[in-house]
């Protein structure tokens, strides 16, 4: 058992360092794109790029998550532990880019400050503080998740919680999404002809956050984990490998 738990720490390190680099590097990007499109600092309304340029921003972030899962591929040993590895690399590389950008342009204001965090397939968009705390619960899962399953035979997550989190993570998306959904609703949106939807979402100012849905979403998430950990309690430790 000790030298699997080795072998554990090991990849969270290296894991962890490469996340923390890529978050670094993904903050200078972002210092370079506020150069060009936000040279007065970034706030809102947001400035939209042209359908070429955001072509390109589609392309990058998705390269971002195929690079961060590829890391969990190459960390884990089956398919569980590769989705907590990327978990667990997907937070850190999320703190590390507000953390880089916090050092480099002293942006965010406070965690209250508003955020872009994604463009696919519409701006997903909340308080800073949102997605910290979702890298928060990501670690939390992943580390204690890992460490669990080398001391307990058969451990898993049973279905129960899997529906409790993936219920928890669509919530916590549509808090993310909601009110560029409200605009697409209220415009009866065609994303490539309408430029009505584009000119009122040029105009759009966030003024709340639905903390209640992400609250409910990051409930039903920390329920699964306790749920989880409290099933596999009991010390049943696995044989020691020779």
């Amino acid at each position: 058992m000790k030298k699997s738990v080795s072998v554990i720490n090991r990849t969270f390190i290296w894991t962890g360092i490469f996340s923390i680099a890529m978050g670094v590097l993904e903050a200078i990007v972002v210092v370079y794109l506020r150069q060009v499109y936000y040279p007065n600092g970034f706030m809102f309304p947001l400035l939209f790029i042209t359908p070429e340029m955001m072509y390109v921003e589609w392309t990058r972030e998705t390269a971002t998550v195929v690079m961060l899962a590829a890391v969990g591929i190459i960390a884990g040993r089956d398919n569980l532990s590769r989705f907590l590895y990327f978990l667990f690399s997907f937070a850190i590389w999320d703190l590390i880019y507000y953390a880089a950008l916090k050092v480099i342009l002293d942006w965010p204001a406070s965690l209250l400050t508003w955020d872009i965090l994604f463009l696919i397939p519409v701006p997903w968009i909340s308080p800073v503080l949102a997605p910290v705390i979702c890298s928060a619960a990501m670690i939390v899962m992943s580390v204690t998740f890992m460490y669990k399953r080398e001391m307990h035979r058969g451990f898993k997550i049973r279905m129960t919680e899997w529906i409790l989190t993936l219920t928890g993570a669509a919530l916590i998306l549509l808090s993310f999404v909601e009110d560029f959904l409200m605009l697409i609703i209220q415009s009866d949106f065609d994303m490539k002809a309408n430029s009505g939807f584009w000119e009122t979402a040029a105009r759009f100012v966030p003024v709340t956050f639905n903390w209640w849905l992400f609250g409910a979403g990051m409930v039903l998430i920390l329920t699964s984990i306790t749920a989880t950990v409290y099933h596999f309690r009991k010390k049943t430790i696995r044989p020691l490998k020779r």
